[in-house]
């Protein structure tokens, strides 16, 4: 009977010292290498495209045409600090946010070439 006791005295017996100190840091290394893939794929691409469009922003200037995020087609007419005014039809002007503003528009017919029916 006191073999078995002993035997589960050993088993209960702490490791060894230097044992232990090697995985806390091992455990982190996986999630260490996921936020350096999501910087990579995510996180640096999203922030080129923000700033590259916060750059077409600030170079917007009058007579380009545009598309808004609302998908309305049409020339920059006026452009305030905030606003950018649109020609969308012959005399019919709309004003926007700048921020509004998704991109160019190269296939928009301009306002003043379209003939009325």
């Amino acid at each position: 009977m006191t073999a078995v006791l002993v035997g589960t005295a050993y088993a209960m017996a702490p490791g060894q010292e230097g044992a232990g100190t090697g995985g806390g840091l091992a455990a982190f290394v996986p999630l260490i290498l996921m936020f350096v893939i999501f910087y990579f794929l995510l996180i640096r691409p999203q922030q080129k495209k923000a700033k590259q469009h916060q750059q077409f922003l600030n170079d917007l200037k009058k007579d380009d045409m545009v598309v808004t995020t609302g998908g309305v087609h049409g020339k920059i007419t006026g452009i305030a600090d905030t606003i950018v005014t649109l020609e969308i039809a012959p005399n019919v002007r709309i004003k926007v946010s700048r921020s509004a503003v998704s991109g160019k528009s190269e296939t928009a017919a301009r306002p003043s070439e379209e003939k009325p029916k």
